[in-house]
């Protein structure tokens, strides 16, 4: 077979390279049964879980018999059949002989590898054994010079250790002897440390043998030198200009020549005390030259932290490492906190001086800096009282300063709104450079202004909470801070402030509303009604989303601050109109006041008022349509603006002139009158208005018709005076119908008027309709 060719190159290739394969038949069967083992096989090189076919015609079991298949075959099929199974078969035949050739040239490709690996080992192992015989023989070398050493040296063996000894014990008894020199060299030199070690190496010697005359003098000049060094040790303890470094060693070396531990502890705290205070004394020089000096929060800080919080820390970790074990913390405990209390009352008054609000990251990076130096003396002094006191001072100083940010935004409300009616109150110029903004421009430049003003605060707020700050995972500054600081205490205040103050505005004439622009009060009731629909509820979403608040405790709702919105917006629209009505009220009022009525002459024209009254009305609702959507309106009549007033209603007219006029007819006029306004719509002058512009505008006319109304019926008419009535409510009919949501509540008011001064008229004479049509139209 083919794959039987193309093994045959291995094994002529290879046998010179390799071992030929062992020749025990019981080795090639232990070989041959380990491989069936790996690979599952019976004896019969089957699978292990297959089952033995005895079929001779099973081309694929160990009983397959050629002759037997054939035979069946040629009986069983066709020739057609026969021809098909063959070409399958030989299909087969060479799908197998491929795989056994890959197979075969794959597993060649691992014979050269391992034979290679085989060859490599060899020579490797033969470079080893060498190596090894070499070792061998140096080793067997180095026993033999060893023996021969330890023979030669036997017999002087303990010779030479006693010789040894005594020049050990020599030594020793020369550095005792040596001593009181070595200890004024150190003492010239000013090497206390080295002066103190070596007197305790020999001090216990010298107390051990003080009964010799020759060690006594020795242990007696060294307590002299001792005693001087001691002196000068407590000089320099003593002075002022001693580092802290310094200090400490001195204290050292002191305990270790048996100085009384309380009295150094006492001495200690008391000189560090007095540099510590001036560090103090220093930063509140500072403190009190920095509104000259314009020197920064972050440089106090970082004084601060640099002198006295550096010392004090140097000053606990000395106090721990020399006086620990001598006595408890008592003594430190109170010595820090009460300097501690003195650096924080002088952080605290730094903090308030802090009032402006344009750059908040100079005070975020200080407080930081500050939170995390004292971290430091939390680490030395577990269960001390400064690092929580230093986090209050920060939480303080976050709650002062959310405080100052809340009276920026308002003092900036309430500078927007100054700039606003100053740009109401400007006159308007001829060209478009001069020209003043219109309502609308005027409302969005002032809600962007606030909310581009609210973005830019909580930004600068947001800054106690980022990730590098070390105080931002406190849980004051993960919960309270975000809720009930800067969501309620900032941007919740804020909108009850804007809410509050433009409330304020609908006070009562001579207070502060009564000199508020009209056209101020519409723009606010807008404001207060935009924030109602969506401002509100986007900028309480923009901080929690900011903040994460999680509302664990009561937080305001938004449907409550939007309530609050939109009832402030209704007040200011009430009160839009009931000015803007008590405005066109005031001149009706003083036309009618200020006329001789009974002595007027005919009427040619409508009064100049009414005009004024109608163009007033029409510049109102421009106005207002320019911030509110129009409303819905009944239907109109067709003749709406023709329609004709007569001096009395149809029950007053059927009964004066009726052919039977009596005395008692007035009475039976007013009675008829009266029952028909009982049957009548009532009429709510100063009934709440809608957020639409025909309701603004009922509102206001109601209001001024009202006003007309009853002047009218306060004063005494002649003819000509009923007739110049007559001309003005036609004029107004002619106009305001259109103005209002129901035609006939202003048919209702102007015949009201009509009426009223024909009862109040001395001669009754009404002018013809079409003439009254005709002066109204020339007019």
């Amino acid at each position: 077979p083919l794959w039987i060719k193309a093994a045959a190159p291995s094994t002529n290739n290879n046998s010179s390279s390799t071992t030929p394969p062992d020749s025990d038949p019981n080795g090639r069967r232990r070989i041959h049964s380990m491989l069936k083992l790996y690979y599952g096989l019976n004896e019969e090189g089957k699978a292990a879980d297959q089952a033995e076919s005895l079929d001779p015609c099973d081309i694929n079991g160990p009983h397959f018999d050629p002759e037997v298949y054939l035979n069946k075959l040629r009986k069983e099929c066709s020739l057609g059949e026969l021809m098909d199974h063959e070409s399958c078969m030989v299909k087969q035949i060479r799908s197998l002989d491929s795989d056994m050739q890959t197979l075969v040239y794959e597993n060649y490709n691992k014979f050269i590898s391992a034979t290679d690996t085989i060859r490599k080992m060899k020579n490797d192992f033969k470079k080893m054994e060498d190596e090894m015989d070499c070792l061998s023989a140096n080793m067997a070398s180095i026993t033999e010079f060893s023996a021969r050493i330890s023979g030669t040296l036997q017999d002087q063996h303990a010779q030479i250790t006693k010789l040894s000894g005594v020049h050990t014990l020599l030594r020793k008894l020369q550095f005792l002897f040596e001593l009181p020199a070595r200890l004024n060299k150190c003492l010239e030199l000013q090497a206390y440390a080295q002066a103190v070690s070596a007197h305790r190496r020999a001090r216990c010697v010298l107390q051990q043998y003080s009964h010799m005359p020759s060690f006594r003098g020795i242990q007696d000049d060294c307590h002299v030198i001792m005693e001087q060094l001691a002196q000068q040790l407590r000089q320099k303890f003593r002075d002022g200009g001693s580092s802290a470094k310094d200090l400490s060693e001195c204290v050292e070396l002191l305990l270790q020549l048996d100085e009384p531990a309380e009295e150094l502890c006492d001495k200690f705290l008391s000189h560090a005390q007095s540099r510590l205070e001036a560090d103090l004394q220093g930063l509140e020089a500072e403190l009190k030259d920095s509104a000259i000096t314009d020197t920064d929060i972050l440089e106090f800080i970082d004084r601060g932290c640099n002198e006295f919080v550096s010392s004090l820390c140097l000053v606990i970790a000395s106090y721990q490492e020399l006086f620990i074990n001598q006595m408890a913390n008592g003594k430190l405990h109170v010595f820090v906190d009460t300097l501690a209390a003195r650096y924080f009352s002088l952080v605290e008054r730094r903090i308030q001086e802090e009032k402006g609000v344009s750059d908040n990251s100079l005070l975020v990076r200080a407080l930081d800096r500050f939170h995390r130096r004292l971290q430091a003396i939390s680490k030395l002094l577990p269960g001390s009282a400064v690092p929580s006191h230093g986090t209050e001072i920060v939480v303080q100083a976050a709650r002062e300063r959310i405080k100052q940010y809340l009276s920026a935004l308002q003092t900036f409300y309430h500078d927007s709104l100054t700039d606003v009616r100053q740009a109401l109150a400007a006159p308007r110029g001829a060209s478009s450079k001069d020209a003043t903004p219109s309502l609308p421009e005027l409302l969005a430049s002032l809600s962007n202004f606030i909310l581009n003003q609210l973005k830019s605060v909580l930004a600068s707020v947001h800054l106690f909470t980022a990730k590098d700050i070390t105080f931002s995972n406190k849980p004051y500054f993960k919960g309270e801070f975000c809720s009930q600081g800067v969501r309620e205490g900032l941007v919740v205040s804020f909108i009850k402030f804007i809410c509050q103050s433009s409330r304020q505005y609908c006070e009562s004439a001579g207070d502060r509303g009564g000199s508020t622009p009209p056209a101020l009060l519409l723009l606010l009731s807008r404001l207060c009604l935009d924030y109602e629909t969506s401002t509100i509820s986007y900028i309480l979403t923009l901080t929690d989303e900011q903040f994460l608040v999680q509302h664990h405790t009561p937080v305001t709702p938004v449907t409550a601050l939007c309530a609050e919105a939109r009832e402030a917006a209704q007040k200011l629209l009430n009160h839009y109109v009931k000015v803007q009505g008590l405005i066109i009220s005031q001149m009706l009022r003083k036309s009618v006041e200020t006329r001789d009525w009974v002595n007027t002459i005919e009427p040619r024209n409508v009064r100049a008022v009414m005009k004024r009254v109608v163009e007033d009305t029409t510049s109102i609702d421009v106005q207002v349509g320019l911030l509110y959507e129009e409303g819905v309106r009944k239907a109109h009549s067709s003749d709406s603006s023709k329609r004709t007033f007569s001096v009395y209603s149809s029950s007053r007219q059927q009964i004066r002139y009726a052919p039977s006029y009596t005395p008692s007819a007035p009475m039976d006029t007013n009675l008829l009158s009266n029952i028909h306004k009982l049957f009548s719509e009532r009429i709510d002058i100063f009934s709440p208005v809608e957020f639409n512009k025909v309701s603004v505008l009922t509102g206001i006319i109601k209001i001024s018709l009202k006003t007309f109304l009853e002047c009218v019926r306060l004063r005494t008419f002649g003819r000509y005076g009923l007739q110049q009535i007559q001309v003005d409510c036609h004029y107004l009919q002619m106009y305001l119908w259109r103005f209002v949501s129901d035609e006939n509540l202003v048919h209702f008011l102007l015949d009201e008027i009509v009426c009223s001064a024909a009862h109040r008229c001395l001669d009754p004479s009404p002018m013809e309709q079409s003439v009254i049509e005709v002066i109204c139209e020339r007019g």
